[in-house]
């Protein structure tokens, strides 16, 4: 029997728990940011403001927040690991606006799902010429 073939990526408790808390402060209108890694694993979160016409259901990354966060990875020795965003009214699944906007594609894609009854959702993805995988998701101490 063959092994599948599925992409994992690790976020610390820590992490996660400051992404929900985010979306969670504000429930109507996405939230966004970029989050860091040293050697391959997650370890700082930048929220960035969102600037949108419409951030109810569509997010843009303030310009000067966005290269601050970069520079300060850089200084950090961080890589950028993960671009996140919220979807207070929908699943964790990219938009069509999502997909045909995402412009990092070494970057995870994540997106926290507030459209659920009582549970928080959490999910990756890979977002690569117009394509989308799924990728597992599994929690760190």
């Amino acid at each position: 029997m063959a092994a599948l073939n599925t992409k994992e990526f690790q976020l610390s408790r820590k992490i996660t728990t400051q992404l929900l808390h985010w979306a969670q402060l504000s429930p109507d209108q996405e939230v966004c940011g970029l989050i860091g890694a040293k050697n391959n694993i997650a370890s700082s979160c930048y929220p960035i403001d969102n600037i949108a016409k419409h951030p109810e259901n569509r997010f843009f990354l303030d310009e000067k927040q966005h290269i601050h966060a970069f520079s300060t990875m850089r200084d950090r020795n961080e890589t950028l690991f993960a671009i996140y965003h919220s979807h207070p009214a929908s699943p964790a699944i990219p938009s069509e606006t999502d997909i045909n906007l995402a412009a990092y594609p070494d970057a995870i894609y994540l997106i926290i799902s507030l459209n659920t009854k009582g549970v928080m959702e959490i999910r990756g993805f890979k977002i690569q010429h117009k394509t989308v995988e799924n990728i597992a998701l599994s929690l760190t101490e």
